[in-house]
């Protein structure tokens, strides 16, 4: 009996002394978009209170050869987004998070006040990274985030950039499509944001 109970504190303290997560979780389910339970009657409600913009429409040109192909689905509605077409001429900001990613949540403020600080001259995108999309809804609500968010439960974005499976991550894209700058960290202010992100590119 004392043996059980040494190896339970062992375990207990294991488990106490892991740092926060950053990356998707091992077990985050099967391959897909969205979980079951996340039906168009069941995101109503969150899309109501996360009152999201809509994605961007499709610019001009076929967009960034690397996100070709890459088909996801907009959080504000559930419409489909051919990516590459929707960045397509645009300077883009791709702030890869997830819902239960705590650095994310304190991050995701900070990406509004920038867009809201760059206005036309860059567009900043979210993409949710995991397949619980009422989760990331409830969470830009509860932050008051309005930025147009993709939802990439299976990782199509990030893996078509090669971005490491870490949240957050952030991408910039140039108007023709390449990538400028890939910066896996999390930003406390617009401040930080406009600073690493920089008027080139």
């Amino acid at each position: 009996m004392v043996a059980a109970l040494v190896a339970a504190f062992v375990a207990q303290l294991r488990d106490d002394s892991r740092p926060a997560a950053t990356t998707s979780p091992a077990s985050s389910g099967p391959n897909r978009e969205h979980r079951d339970a996340d039906t168009p009657a069941a995101l109503a409600g969150p899309r109501a209170r996360a009152n999201l913009p809509p994605c961007p429409a499709p610019g001009n040109g076929a967009g960034p050869a690397i996100l070709r192909g890459v088909v996801v689905e907009c959080a504000a509605d559930g419409s489909t987004v051919d990516v590459a077409r929707a960045l397509a001429g645009r300077r883009v900001v791709l702030n890869i998070w997830a819902y239960w990613c705590a650095p994310c949540a304190a991050e995701l403020p900070a990406m509004a006040e920038y867009q809201r600080r760059v206005a036309a001259d860059v567009t900043v995108v979210t993409v949710h990274q995991d397949e619980n999309e009422s989760a990331a809804l409830l969470r830009l609500a509860e932050l008051g985030v309005r930025l147009p968010t993709l939802q990439d439960g299976r990782r199509l974005i990030a893996a078509a950039l090669k971005v490491a499976n870490v949240v957050p991550a952030t991408v910039v894209l140039r108007p023709d499509g390449s990538v400028a700058q890939t910066l896996l960290r999390d930003f406390a202010s617009a401040d930080e944001i406009e600073a690493a992100v920089g008027k080139n590119g």
